[in-house]
């Protein structure tokens, strides 16, 4: 998986980089058929950054989350709960569809104890 971060306006640290590498390298953990990863940090406006979160998967178009307020590293934290959510979200639909309810019943079948009381009668 290749983790892609990039930055308009301005420049972050590489401790900065390391710290949101390892906050999003977290969604692996969720859903493992993730293929590439792209945050765009735009630091055009200082006092409120914009945090976009692009996530490529296997069989899937792109998730995206995005986030602006006065904290970057609150705007990295709240892009990665909500691409938690949605990867959450269609990691469970997925499952679903494969698995099937399990719940069968037909029409005509009776529970056992109706049936024992109709042959005592």
């Amino acid at each position: 998986m290749q983790v892609t971060i990039s930055t308009r306006h301005g420049h972050l640290s590489d401790a900065s980089r390391q710290k949101i590498e390892a906050k999003v390298s977290r969604l692996t953990r969720i859903f493992d058929r993730l293929t590439s990863i792209i945050i765009t940090i735009d630091l055009e406006h200082e006092e409120q950054p914009a945090v976009d979160l692009q996530v490529a998967s296997e069989h899937k178009h792109d998730f995206v989350a995005t986030d602006r307020s006065t904290n970057l590293m609150g705007s990295i934290d709240t892009v990665v709960h909500r691409m938690e959510s949605q990867l959450r979200k269609y990691k469970d639909k997925i499952q679903h569809r494969h698995r099937g309810t399990g719940e069968h019943i037909s029409a005509t079948s009776v529970p056992v104890e109706e049936s024992e009381k109709e042959n005592t009668e």
